[in-house]
C-alpha cells in the first residue's frame, strides 16, 4: 500500500472521529440545555407574535435532521390575546418538527431551515366586529435601516410539511367560512430581497369554500390536488398564485389568484379554466344557489368553461361571479324537452347591472348565437337573457322557419295532427320565470302559418289549406287571416285574445277568444263532431318531454269563446238557410246561443238557447220565433221534423210560431224525439192540407161530393205539447173550406196516437156570407160526427168513429 494512501485514510478516519466526538458533544449539550433551547426555539417563533405560543416539549432528533439538528415539539397551541372571548385557538399542533442549524446553536443563534407540522389544526377566527385572532402575527413596525441593520435578522422557514392540518377561516363579519383537511402540503420557500416565493405540493380535501355562508359553499367536499407557485411581494403587500394545473374531483382545472393584503379587508380574484369538463361536474362546483338551478338542465358533451371569482375578505356579501361556457353542436336537456344541435356561448353574472350589488336579484344568464332544433324544429336566439333569480326574468329573439309537421311530437298525436304546411315565426319576448315556467309574458312578434292541413282529434275536424296570422302585441294576441277549410266548407276568421299569454299558464279558465268569423258556405254535416262531449285528453303523448301539448290541450279544455257568425249558406241535409247571423258563446258548459237569425223557407226563424255536451248527444234548450216561413219548405228542412203520418207534401202556408222546447241531437246530427219536451204555439196563415189519406179515407163516406183533397185555412192556429214522443194537442177550432172540427188528443210519434175530432156535417161554404158570429154560432148544428185518430195495425193513423166518447167524457 503506497505511503499517500496511508495518509488518506488517516486523515479521514481522524475526520470521522471529529464528526462523531461532535455529535456526541452536541447530542449531550442539546440534552443538557434542553430547556435554554427551549426557550430559545419559543423566544425566536415569537418574534413576531402578539399572543400566548406555549410549547408542551421538546425533544431532539438528531439523525433526522443531517446536518442540522431537528426537534420535535410536542403539544404546541396559539393563541391570540383575546381567547377567553372567543375560545378560538389559532394554532393546535400535536408534532411539530423544526430543522435548525446546528453549527448556530453553538453560537447561541437559532437558525430554521424546515418546519413540518402534523396532526394539527388552525382556526382563523373574525368576529362581527372584524376583531381577528391572526392580530397575533401583527406587523412590526419598521426600523431605521442602521437599527436593522445592527439587529438580528428575522426568521426564514426554508421548507415545510404539512399532514393532517385541519384549516377553518372563519368570518363572522364578512360571511365567509372556509375549512380544509390538509392531506400533505410540502413545499420550498425561497427568499429574495423583497417577500418570498414558494413552491408547494398540495392535497387537501375542500370541506367548504363558502364566501357568502347564505348561499353555501364552491368545490364543497371536493378533493384539491396539484402544484402551487406562490410569490409575496413585499412593497406591494400582493400574494400570487401563478395559474397551475390542478385536479379538482376527477377533473382539471388551471387556477391562478392574486390577494391583495395592503387592502383592508384584503381583496382577492381566482381565476379558474377547464377544458371538456361535463355540466354535472362544473355544476356541482359551485354554490347551492347557482347549482340548483343549472342542474335542472344538462348537456351530453363536455364543455369549455371559465370562471372568475372577484370580492373580499370583509363584510359586503357574494363575491363578483362571472362563468362563460362555450358549447358546439352538444344536447342540450331541459325540463321542456330536448333541444339537438345546439350552440351557443353562455354566460353567468351575478353583477347584470352595474352598481346594484352582487345578489341573486343582480344575477343573469345571458345566451348568445344560441342554435338548436327542437323536435327536429330548427331555431334561433340571437340574445337571450335571464336575470333576477330571486324573481326571474326572461329575455330573448327566438326566429325559426320549419315544416309545420314537425309540431306533430310537440303538441301530442291526440291533439292535432298536422299533414302539410309552414310555420314561420319571428318573436321578442320578456316574461317572469315560476318553475322554469313563463309567468306574466310580454311577447312582440308574428308566427305565420300557410297552406296547412290539420285534424283536431278530439272531434276528428279536418281542414286543409289552412292559414294564419298570428300578431303577438304584449300580453294580447291578435289572429288574422285565419282560413279554415273543411270538406266544402270555408270559413275566413279573425280574433283576439286579451291578456292572452299570462292567462295561458296561469288560469286558462280565464281566456276569451274573440271571433269574427264569415263564410260563403257552411256545411254543418262536415262539423257534427261538435256535438260531440270533447273528450278529456288529459294525458297528451308527444315524443318530447316538454308540457306544450298538455297546456295546449287545457287551454282548449278550459277556454272561452265568443264568436259573431255571419254565413251566406248553411246546408244540413235537406235544410239550407241564407243570410246568416249569430252570437255564440262556447264555454266548458256547453253553447250559449244569442242573436242567432237566419232566413229560411221565405221566412225567417230566430233563436237562443243553450247547448250542453254529454258523453253520447246534446241537450238543447232552445227559443225560437218563426216568422212568415213557408211550410211546405219548412217540413223540407227539417225532414219532417220526425212526424210520418204528415209530410211536407201534405202541408202548405205560411207559419208563425213561437217555440220553447228541450231535447237531445245525436252525435250524428239526429233529433232524439223520445227527449223532446217543450211548447209549440203556431198560426198558419193561407194554409192547406195536401193529399192527407187518412182524412181522404174518412171523406169518401162521410163527404163524398167534397173536394178532401186539397182542404184550406184562412187562419190556423194552436197549441201543442210536446212531451217526449208524444204530442198533446191543445183543443182547438178548425174552420176550413171544406169542413169545421174540433180536434184534441195526443199524437204520438211511435204509438199511442189518440186525437178526438168532432166533425158536423154542415158544409161550411153555406155560411160564407153570414158574420163572424153567425159562423161560429152555426158550425156545429146539425149532425156532428164524433170521431177518433189511432194507429193502424200497419203503423198509419186510421181515423174511425169515436164509439168511446160518452165513456171518455
Amino acid at each position: 500500500m503506497p505511503n499517500w494512501f496511508k495518509t488518506v485514510l488517516k486523515t479521514l478516519l481522524v475526520l470521522i472521529i471529529l464528526f462523531i466526538v461532535a455529535f456526541i458533544s452536541l447530542a449531550i449539550y442539546v440534552s443538557s440545555n434542553k430547556a435554554s433551547i427551549l426557550a430559545s426555539v419559543t423566544r425566536e417563533l415569537n418574534k413576531n407574535l402578539d399572543g400566548s405560543l406555549v410549547i408542551g416539549s421538546m425533544e431532539p432528533t438528531l439523525l433526522s435532521g443531517l446536518p442540522g439538528i431537528s426537534l420535535r415539539l410536542n403539544n404546541v397551541e396559539l393563541k391570540d390575546k383575546r381567547w377567553n372571548e372567543h375560545k378560538h385557538t389559532l394554532l393546535q399542533a400535536k408534532d411539530i418538527r423544526i430543522t435548525v442549524n446546528s453549527l448556530a446553536l453553538f453560537r447561541g443563534a437559532v437558525e430554521i431551515n424546515k418546519i413540518d407540522i402534523a396532526d394539527a389544526s388552525a382556526y382563523l377566527y373574525t368576529d362581527s366586529t372584524g376583531y381577528t385572532n391572526t392580530t397575533v402575527f401583527r406587523k412590526k413596525a419598521k426600523k431605521p435601516a442602521t437599527e436593522a441593520l445592527s439587529s438580528e435578522s428575522s426568521t426564514e422557514i426554508k421548507k415545510m410539511m404539512l399532514k393532517n392540518v385541519k384549516l377553518v377561516v372563519n368570518n363572522e363579519k364578512g360571511n365567509k367560512l372556509f375549512q380544509f383537511l390538509v392531506t400533505k402540503l410540502e413545499g420550498k420557500v425561497d427568499y429574495p430581497s423583497e417577500g418570498w416565493k414558494a413552491r408547494l405540493d398540495l392535497d387537501v380535501m375542500v370541506n367548504s369554500l363558502a364566501f357568502n355562508t347564505r348561499r353555501g359553499s364552491f368545490i364543497k367536499d371536493q378533493r384539491l390536488t396539484g402544484p402551487f407557485d406562490v410569490s409575496f411581494d413585499e412593497e406591494k403587500s400582493i400574494i400570487r398564485v401563478a395559474p397551475n394545473k390542478l385536479k379538482i374531483g376527477v377533473n382539471d382545472f388551471v387556477i391562478g389568484a392574486t390577494f391583495n393584503t395592503s387592502k383592508d379587508p384584503t381583496a382577492f380574484a381566482i381565476n379558474i379554466r377547464a377544458n371538456q369538463i361535463s355540466w354535472r361536474n362544473a355544476a356541482a362546483l359551485l354554490a347551492p344557489n347557482i347549482k340548483q338551478r343549472l342542474d335542472q338542465f344538462n348537456l351530453k358533451n363536455p364543455i369549455d368553461v371559465k370562471c372568475d371569482i372577484v370580492g373580499n375578505m370583509g363584510p359586503g356579501g357574494d363575491p363578483n361571479i362571472s362563468v362563460i361556457a362555450d358549447v358546439q353542436n352538444n344536447v342540450l336537456r331541459t325540463p321542456g324537452g330536448v333541444v339537438d344541435s345546439c350552440s351557443f356561448r353562455g354566460m353567468y353574472t351575478n353583477n347584470f347591472f352595474s352598481g346594484r350589488g352582487l345578489s341573486d336579484e343582480n344575477s343573469a344568464i345571458k345566451l348568445y348565437n344560441f342554435k338548436g332544433s327542437y323536435e327536429k324544429i330548427p331555431f334561433t336566439i340571437d340574445t337571450a337573457f335571464i336575470n333576477n333569480f330571486k324573481a326571474p326574468v326572461a329575455t330573448g329573439v327566438v326566429r325559426s322557419r320549419f315544416d309545420i309537421a314537425k309540431l306533430n311530437a310537440i303538441v301530442g298525436e291526440e291533439l292535432l295532427e298536422f299533414n302539410s304546411g309552414q310555420a314561420d315565426l319571428n318573436l321578442t319576448y320578456s316574461a317572469d320565470l315560476v318553475d322554469l315556467m313563463l309567468r306574466k309574458p310580454y311577447f312582440t312578434g308574428y308566427v305565420n302559418i300557410k297552406n296547412a292541413d290539420v285534424n283536431y282529434k278530439p272531434r276528428n275536424l279536418r281542414f286543409k289549406n289552412t292559414g294564419i296570422s298570428l300578431k303577438f302585441t304584449g300580453p294580447d294576441l291578435f289572429i288574422s287571416d285565419l282560413r279554415l277549410q273543411s270538406g266544402k266548407s270555408v270559413l275566413l276568421m279573425e280574433g283576439s285574445i286579451r291578456n292572452f299569454l299570462n292567462l295561458y299558464y296561469t288560469a286558462p279558465e280565464k281566456i276569451v277568444l274573440n271571433w269574427n268569423v264569415k263564410s260563403p258556405q257552411l256545411h254543418l254535416g262536415e262539423f257534427l263532431g261538435f256535438l260531440n262531449a270533447r273528450p278529456n285528453v288529459t294525458q297528451v303523448k308527444s315524443r318530447g318531454k316538454g308540457t306544450f301539448g298538455r297546456d295546449l290541450n287545457n287551454v282548449f279544455n278550459k277556454s272561452k269563446v265568443n264568436l259573431n257568425l255571419a254565413v251566406d249558406k248553411i246546408y244540413y241535409k235537406k235544410f239550407l238557410a241564407t243570410d246568416a247571423t249569430a252570437q255564440l258563446y262556447v264555454s266548458e258548459q256547453g253553447i250559449q246561443i244569442k242573436n242567432t237569425r237566419v232566413k229560411h223557407a221565405n221566412g225567417s226563424i230566430n233563436v237562443t238557447g243553450n247547448l250542453y255536451q254529454t258523453g253520447d248527444a246534446t241537450r238543447f234548450a232552445i227559443d225560437a220565433i218563426v216568422a212568415n216561413a213557408n211550410v211546405k219548405s219548412l217540413f223540407y228542412g227539417f225532414d219532417n221534423f220526425g212526424l210520418q203520418s204528415i209530410t211536407y207534401k201534405n202541408i202548405s202556408g205560411n207559419l208563425f210560431s213561437k217555440v220553447k222546447l228541450n231535447g237531445r241531437i245525436s252525435n250524428r246530427g239526429v233529433l232524439m224525439p223520445n227527449s223532446l219536451s217543450g211548447l209549440i204555439a203556431f198560426n198558419l196563415k193561407n194554409g192547406a192540407l195536401l193529399n192527407f189519406q187518412p182524412l181522404i179515407n174518412v171523406g169518401k163516406f162521410a163527404f163524398p161530393l167534397r173536394d178532401l183533397n186539397n182542404i184550406t185555412f184562412s187562419d190556423l192556429g194552436g197549441a201543442l205539447d210536446v212531451r217526449g214522443e208524444k204530442i198533446n194537442i191543445r183543443p182547438m177550432k178548425i174552420s176550413s173550406s171544406v169542413l169545421n172540427l174540433d180536434v184534441a188528443g195526443i199524437y204520438a210519434m211511435n204509438k199511442g196516437t189518440n186525437i178526438t175530432m168532432d166533425v158536423p156535417l154542415r158544409n161550411p161554404k153555406k155560411d160564407l156570407g153570414s158574420s163572424r158570429e153567425e159562423q161560429l154560432e152555426n158550425r156545429m148544428s146539425g149532425i156532428v160526427l164524433h170521431l177518433v185518430a189511432v194507429d193502424g195495425e200497419d203503423g198509419k193513423i186510421k181515423i174511425k168513429l169515436n164509439r168511446n166518447r160518452k165513456k171518455d167524457k
